[in-house]
């Protein structure tokens, strides 16, 4: 489905319109009416431009005070920005979209659930970057396939996480540059703090560690923000939700993202028959639906993770785990709309 095709209210279109002019502006010029639609996880991600994307990105990370906090130049955040839009490819759906979608709705919850005051600058930092980075140059074949395959990738790795630690690789490299070097001005400790807390948040993303971080989250009890472990695992389970979040985004626009992600998958089903590679149950086009597959995805993963996360973080019922609820429902409804084949 085309973005294009989405019915627009007129408020939509005034957001949509305003965002294309603001590219054209200086920073801090992005109007007050985007600004707070910005910070919600309604926020339309689909309307917005390569370009604008940029730009709000940029607002998120002053508007977060990280500029002034890390010492970060204006051209040099600009032209980190730049560079990761350059190193996402053009996947159906692991592209530059979905970085600025996940650290989008990172910004969401750090502003919803008030995290500014809860977590040090540190900490907020190490999760918009990290958010922001953490599928750069994915090539649109998952850690199956690498495996599978016996890709250059996996052998660099030895089958651990070859994805994650690529990611990480890229972001590290880009960072590594002078130019994109957003913490040039930071105290080279707490630099390399805030780098190693962005590969330990980028590496948890591999879905292979979803159970155990899942499981630790719910055993937690008493949890305190001066717990350094505590924060630690909150974090990990932050990155993950806002990875794998979509579906409690509004339901036009989470059904897009669910279209685009199957294409994705069954492109790689395709290849692996092609190849003679085991195929990725969950992503063959022959036995897999849209429905049937995310229904499952929220049932199993997403919701129970929300849930363990809104015990700690209560605002996260309203905003995160009631749309999830909803879409479950919704899909639902659409399985049980499809006639059942006479044999």
């Amino acid at each position: 489905m085309n973005p294009s095709c989405i019915n627009l209210d007129p408020l939509e279109r005034r957001v949509s319109v305003t965002i294309q002019e603001t590219t054209q502006e200086a920073r801090g010029e992005v109007p007050e009416e985007i600004q707070e639609a910005l910070k919600k996880p309604t926020f339309n991600v689909w309307l917005v431009q390569d370009k604008e994307m940029l730009t709000l990105l940029e607002h998120m990370f002053y508007d977060l005070d990280l500029v002034t906090c890390f010492k970060m130049e204006a051209a040099t955040l600009r032209r980190f920005l730049h560079s990761l839009q350059d190193h996402y490819r053009e996947n159906p759906f692991h592209n530059f979209r979905h970085g600025f979608c996940v650290t989008q709705m990172m910004y969401s919850v750090i502003g919803l659930c008030r995290l500014q005051d809860l977590l040090s600058p540190e900490d907020i930092v190490t999760l918009m970057v990290a958010a922001l980075c953490h599928d750069v140059d994915h090539p649109g074949l998952n850690n199956n396939y690498q495996v599978n395959a016996h890709t250059e990738l996996a052998s660099r790795y030895q089958n651990t996480s070859p994805l994650e630690n690529h990611h990480c690789a890229i972001t590290m490299k880009i960072l590594g540059q002078e130019q994109y070097n957003i913490f040039s001005h930071t105290d080279p400790e707490e630099t390399n703090r805030i780098l190693e807390n962005v590969t330990e948040l980028i590496l948890v993303t591999d879905l292979a560690h979803h159970p155990q971080i899942l499981q630790s989250l719910q055993d937690i009890q008493n949890f305190s923000f001066s717990n350094k472990d505590h924060v630690t695992l909150l974090k990990k389970g932050l990155i993950k939700f806002c990875d794998i979040s979509n579906e409690a985004r509004p339901a036009e626009e989470a059904e897009l993202w669910a279209e685009v992600l199957m294409e994705e998958y069954y492109m790689q089903s395709d290849r692996e028959r092609a190849e003679g590679l085991p195929i990725t149950p969950y992503m063959d086009r022959d036995t897999v639906t849209k429905a049937e597959s995310q229904r499952s995805f929220i049932s199993f993963l997403l919701i129970p993770l929300c849930e363990a996360l809104s015990q700690i973080l209560p605002q996260m019922t309203v905003w995160m785990l009631q749309p999830l609820q909803e879409a479950r429902l919704r899909y639902e409804k659409q399985i049980a709309e499809v006639p059942t084949k006479i044999l």
